[in-house]
């Protein structure tokens, strides 16, 4: 039987696709499991370190035979439609400048990975720096643990927010060990009106992406 590994970042990235699968929790990592035991998805938060804890509780489990990195990232280009996925070639890491090849046909998507949520500004800087298409937080970590390892890796990515879109900043929020305080940010955007309009286009453009990597990923999963 193949394996393949789902490593994602937040429980919404993977809810479209996992919906009906077995579902547990183990040292903090949501896992969750295919009928046939083939596909095994898990997120323990934002950050490479969170990465690696959801990749290691699912090597428990058994080998793994390919390894997929998915979930939502910011776009760097003005024309990557918010709400589509991608097939990344090509990731990078920020912080050491490693590059990493993805399995499967190359294309011009590259992504690179960031210790911290990318704002407008830091967008920029690292479109004109790295020459990517997307940004997110984990990517690079998976990347790298599949390398060590010898197991193929994909990346398959949601876009959740556009190029230029002015959004609050969320690194504030978001803990040590990559869980996002969503209370606390509640209570912060409750009282600052002023983001409600971009935040309202995120969250819809968010599900949208989520059901776009769904698709994408059953796609490459079934074939």
């Amino acid at each position: 039987m193949k394996r393949v590994a789902i490593i994602a970042a937040m429980p919404g990235e993977l809810k479209p696709l996992t919906r009906g699968w077995q579902h547990e929790c183990s040292n903090g990592v949501d896992l969750w499991r295919s009928d046939n035991g083939e596909w095994i998805a898990a997120c323990a938060g934002a950050g490479a370190n969170a990465a690696t804890r959801a990749f290691a509780e699912v090597e428990k489990l058994g080998p793994i035979d390919k390894v997929i990195s998915t979930g939502w990232a910011g776009a760097l280009r003005d024309e990557l439609v918010p709400g589509q996925a991608c097939d990344v070639s090509v990731v990078i890491d920020a912080r050491t400048g490693e590059r990493f090849v993805a399995a499967g046909p190359p294309n011009n998507c590259w992504l690179v990975t960031s210790p911290r949520v990318a704002d407008a500004t830091e967008k920029k800087r690292l479109a004109s720096t790295y020459e990517a298409a997307l940004v997110d937080m984990e990517a690079a970590g998976v990347a790298r643990l599949a390398r060590m390892r010898g197991i193929p890796f994909y990346c398959i990515k949601g876009i959740s927010d556009g190029y230029n879109d002015q959004l609050p900043d969320f690194n504030r929020f978001i803990s040590y060990d990559g869980q996002f305080k969503l209370a606390r940010f509640m209570v912060f955007a409750l009282l600052r009106p002023w983001h409600w309009h971009a935040l309202i286009r995120m969250g819809e453009n968010s599900r949208k992406a989520a059901r776009s990597i769904a698709q994408s990923l059953l796609d490459f999963l079934e074939n």
